[in-house]
């Protein structure tokens, strides 16, 4: 999964932008051991989006940390790069702040979830959901970053292990952001769309908390922001 961190898609590119001038704006921020403007094999002609990997997510981090970049006269988008397998699903679209964290248990607090998410960006605060009558934790929280790569790279590793205990971190999204998600995965896809709208990250729509973890028992979707 370090690999996974190390790799950004780059989207927006001038249809002009070769792997070369792709390669010579990124690899200011460290050795990229990967770099590819991806191409209709039919046209011969750029999509006008791309990727690239570095040697290290440190260098990656540096790459986003220097957000917005502009290549060949283009303002590009530049995003962590989800995995194949969840670059379909249409909450991979939405640009959140906040993670939602499942699986936890008693002894895990607030605090506990501050500290350990921090290493992945600033954290503005964390929650632990109860029970409003009876105080009972109900299993799950969420976790708000300060900027939307944090959350980025925290879903980009699915399970985490805190306080010994292994939970599951999807994206959180209010009702309003699932509906635009889905919009946005059912409209058309032409030029740079396609398997370049993978970069917008790993996401997770609040249908598959309940069924997984029996969070719902209290009410409600909690994947869903009043």
């Amino acid at each position: 999964m370090t690999d996974q961190l190390c790799k950004l898609f780059v989207g927006g590119l001038n249809v002009d932008t070769d792997d070369d001038g792709l390669r010579k704006h990124f690899e200011q921020y460290g050795t990229l051991t990967d770099c590819v403007v991806v191409v209709n094999k039919q046209l011969q002609r750029s999509r006008c989006f791309g990727f690239v990997t570095y040697s290290t997510p440190e260098e990656a981090d540096a790459a986003m940390a220097a957000r917005p970049h502009t290549v060949d006269g283009n303002a590009v988008e530049v995003k962590r790069a989800v995995a194949r397998e969840d670059a379909n699903k249409p909450e991979a679209l939405a640009k959140v702040k906040k993670i939602f964290v499942g699986g936890l248990k008693d002894d895990i607090e607030e605090q506990h979830l501050t500290e350990y998410f921090s290493q992945y960006g600033q954290v503005e605060k964390s929650e632990v959901i109860s029970e409003k009558e009876t105080g009972k934790k109900r299993g799950f929280g969420f976790v708000y970053f300060t900027d939307h790569d944090a959350a980025d790279k925290a879903v980009v590793v699915k399970f985490h292990t805190v306080k010994g205990h292994k939970v599951e971190v999807k994206k959180a999204l209010t009702k309003q952001e699932m509906q635009a998600a889905n919009r946005t995965a059912m409209a058309p896809r032409g030029g740079r769309g396609g398997r370049g709208m993978r970069g917008n990250q790993n996401g997770y729509g609040g249908r598959d908390y309940g069924g997984n973890y029996n969070y719902g028992n209290g009410g409600g979707d909690p994947n869903i922001v009043p």
